[in-house]
């Protein structure tokens, strides 16, 4: 999988055009705008990947020469900061959540998963220096708000929001790519898992692998698929939530 890196483009205006108070179409530009480039070159990535974004397929989606984008947009490297920062906006981020601390975060996690499931794209870039733009932050502080006020320190909120957002990038993969592989054969899961399960039982030996047999059995008829990802997301996550419960008590007791 291309593995694209945020942070790449200059830092003074990828800045300025992540925090703008205005995006005006000029007279240079003709109709372009800023915000017209980013959501174009969010559905260009949407529907054919990262491998497909550049300056010019977003230039032919918008009917416009190549030229003219750099009006408004210096290069790739600021474009990929401006569709992260735009996506990230797009997260639920509700007041009121029941269940506690334990509940924002599961609501954290799914609308987190959610996003890559709308933007797979996302899972083929590098973050380590992420695009620090106005939605960024904001879900930033939403998520920080989460875990507030109940017994860790401030490094410990830092590390269970990015222990939750790290635990969602690495399971809802398995959600993408069986998507991607169904859109691309033309099968579903169910349909590959009925093709293959009789030879697979007819070929695997149950004495020389006795526990893939019986498990794996035992998943395929519960799954009709090899595997099962929203069901191990959720076993997962709730795993994950077990072990902040136990750092929380442990805070209490000490």
């Amino acid at each position: 999988m291309t593995t694209e890196y945020s942070g790449t483009g200059d830092p003074a205006r990828s800045l300025a055009l992540l925090w703008r108070t205005r995006d005006k179409p000029s007279r240079k530009g003709g109709d372009l705008s800023v915000g017209r480039i980013v959501h174009t070159a969010i559905e260009l990535a949407d529907a054919e990947g990262l491998t497909a974004l550049s300056m010019r397929r977003v230039a032919e989606r918008l009917g416009a020469g190549t030229m003219s984008l750099y009006t408004h947009v210096p290069g790739k490297g600021e474009l990929l900061d401006l569709m992260l920062d735009t996506v990230y906006g797009e997260t639920a981020r509700p007041d009121d959540v029941p269940g506690g601390w334990r509940g924002r975060l599961e609501l954290v996690a799914r609308e987190n998963r959610a996003l890559y499931l709308r933007h797979p794209w996302l899972l083929q870039v590098a973050t380590t220096r992420p695009p620090l733009g106005p939605n960024l932050i904001a879900k930033y502080e939403y998520e920080l708000r989460a875990v507030d006020g109940i017994g860790l320190t401030d490094l410990e909120m830092d590390a269970v929001v990015t222990l939750v957002d790290n635990y969602v990038h690495g399971a809802v993969r398995a959600a993408v790519e069986m998507a991607q592989a169904a859109q691309r054969t033309g099968l579903t899961e169910q349909q590959w898992w009925h093709a293959h399960a009789p030879y697979l039982e007819r070929a695997l030996d149950a004495r020389r692998f006795p526990l893939a047999a019986r498990v794996g059995t035992a998943a395929g008829e519960e799954y009709q698929a090899a595997a099962d990802p929203q069901r191990a997301f959720e076993f997962g996550l709730a795993r994950l939530l077990d072990g902040v419960q136990t750092l929380i008590g442990q805070r209490h007791a000490g």
